[in-house]
């Protein structure tokens, strides 16, 4: 997926969507410029319902990564399976692709990094290659790397990566044999994420 330049996109969103925008660095400048603008008399422009829906729309896109017709088929999957709670269905869809969850775990650092390590057929589930990025896993999976790119520079210092990613509780790394147990599934809580999915589910009802 094509993306523009993301500093300014996350800016425009107000949410650190991407990777880069995700350090210290970024955070200050942020603040530094809220200051200027408060101390110039700034002050944003209050949003519609519908431009408010539209951010939390894109918020959600660009985190994951993923196209607009991707994400449209997720929002009409729930929508269609009338779900007694849609923001916790659509949560698990996003979550359980197999690039979310080589991203998660640390087995590499962004989550690009993770679809083209899918995609070129460095991950395995349940011993059988794949090149799926979008692939739905659950807890009878085994993910792992391949044998064949075990030695790849794309898994240099795993151990030490893994060590400082902050792994969600339902995932298990064996670092040991480089591989992913899923443990249960994910769960929505909205202040926990950068984004509002009720609010993207109405969205698509309009």
């Amino acid at each position: 997926m094509k993306i523009g330049p993301k500093y300014k996109i996350a800016r425009r969103l107000g949410s650190p969507v991407f990777e880069k925008t995700q350090t210290p660095k970024f955070a200050l400048r942020e603040q530094q410029r809220a200051q200027r603008s408060r101390g110039q008399g700034g002050r944003r422009k209050s949003q519609s319902s519908y431009a408010l829906q539209l951010t939390e729309k894109q918020k959600v896109r660009f985190t994951y990564g993923i196209t607009e017709k991707q994400f449209s088929n997720y929002i009409k999957a729930v929508i269609a399976n009338k779900s007694e709670n849609p923001s916790q269905a659509l949560f698990e869809s996003l979550e359980s692709r197999l690039d979310n969850i080589v991203f998660r775990t640390g087995l590499v650092t962004t989550r690009r990094a993770a679809r083209q390590a899918v995609s070129h057929g460095h991950i395995t589930v349940n011993g059988v290659r794949t090149n799926i990025p979008s692939r739905k896993v659950g807890p009878k999976d085994i993910i792992e790397i391949r044998e064949a790119s075990k030695s790849k520079g794309l898994f240099d210092s795993l151990e030490e990566r893994v060590k400082e990613t902050i792994i969600p509780s339902w995932l298990s790394v064996d670092v040991a044999k480089k591989g992913i147990a899923i443990k249960g599934s994910p769960t929505y809580v909205q202040h926990e994420n950068n984004f509002d999915l009720s609010t993207v589910i109405q969205f698509y009802k309009r």
